[in-house]
């Protein structure tokens, strides 16, 4: 456990550790061919899931950060944990793995992955951007982060709270990573 962060700030610091030596464990002994095979036409190869998540990562951050440097300027501290609110809970909570028939909906086309993403590209992709949501908490980790509201890229006119944002970012890459290892299952069978 990092000393510098506080326990709810540590769990997520935790997910991403967790999400991140998963991603490890998924590219383990793949060849650059196993990782870029679709099992359907349309279908996500294991490089595509790692390049949506880090892609997905880089854009939550980027909307994140001016709100969270405006309210550092007004001197929005913490007073209380990093909870999402119960709209940003169930909207986390959609994200989860595995996906439910209701919640499956075309990824946004800012965070499409792009189709000539080697593995390995996306791998250093996703690790980067873990690196940058690292360096996020830590640097926001003393702000209010339950009541600091950012725009969310995705939906026009929505705002959460970076707490939900950074409960989204979290559900979000074990969804991603759920996927591509139903894809790495595949690709071991078939062969």
């Amino acid at each position: 456990m990092d000393t510098n962060l506080s326990p709810d700030l540590q769990r997520l610091h935790d997910q991403l550790d967790a999400a991140e030596r998963d991603a490890h464990a998924l590219v383990a002994g793949l060849t650059e061919e196993q990782g870029i095979w679709q099992p359907e036409v349309g279908s996500w190869s294991i490089a595509e899931c790692l390049d949506h998540i880090a892609t997905g990562n880089h854009v939550y951050l980027a909307a994140m950060q001016e709100p969270a440097a405006r309210a550092r300027a007004r001197g929005q501290f913490r007073s209380r944990p990093v909870k999402p609110g119960l709209i940003g809970h169930l909207f986390a909570r959609s994200f989860e793995p595995p996906p439910a028939w209701w919640s499956r909906r075309k990824a946004p086309r800012k965070i499409r992955p792009r189709a000539e993403s080697s593995l390995a590209e996306a791998f250093a992709d996703l690790v980067a951007s873990q690196g940058d949501f690292r360096a996020f908490l830590f640097a926001q980790a003393d702000l209010d982060l339950t009541n600091i509201r950012f725009p969310n890229p995705f939906v026009r006119g929505i705002r959460f709270s970076i707490a939900s944002g950074l409960y989204v970012i979290t559900a979000h890459q074990r969804r991603h990573l759920w996927q591509a290892w139903q894809v790495r299952r595949r690709v071991e069978r078939a062969g």
